[in-house]
């Protein structure tokens, strides 16, 4: 990070300026936690700041040479203290990413807790094994679920 470190983990990711932290810092900084420490830091503003930031990058992070001609709406459902909602919705080879439900009807719903969210997006999980291990759900369409990372840039730790 900045090299000044308290000693808690929490403090210290509150500091980190996540808009500056590159797709590869970030996973090896998932990498490096526990999900329990992932599940600590996972609460309150810090919380609302991670989703809000890796939420914000899809959009730069979106392939659209693989995506073609898709178009869908994925809703995202990310359980924790409290349940945050996102939309990504690709069309005509753009992906726009809004936070909150909208009234329309998506291809597919993704359910999953923070640290189940934290290391898929961060190339840190294994969609598949989440799958199976009921810890990420989808509802909808399970094709496009099983196919959503390759839209999209996911770094390696």
């Amino acid at each position: 990070m900045d090299g000044t470190s308290s000693g808690n983990l929490g403090d210290d990711l509150a500091r980190l300026d996540f808009a500056a932290v590159a797709p590869e810092e970030f996973a090896r900084i998932v990498k490096s936690l526990s999900a329990r420490q992932i599940a600590e830091v996972m609460r309150g503003e810090l919380r609302t700041r991670i989703l809000g930031e890796v939420f914000g990058r899809m959009k730069q992070q979106f392939r659209p040479e693989a995506a073609g001609g898709l178009t869908a709406l994925i809703r995202w459902k990310v359980t924790g203290e409290s349940e945050a909602v996102y939309e990504t919705a690709i069309a005509d080879g753009v992906c726009e990413v809004t936070p909150g439900r909208s009234g329309a009807e998506p291809r597919t719903t993704l359910v999953m807790g923070d640290v189940e969210f934290l290391k898929l997006v961060s190339g840190n999980g294994n969609p598949v094994t989440m799958f199976m291990m009921r810890k990420l759900k989808v509802a909808g369409d399970v094709g496009l679920a099983s196919g959503l990372t390759r839209y999209f840039d996911i770094p390696k730790a």
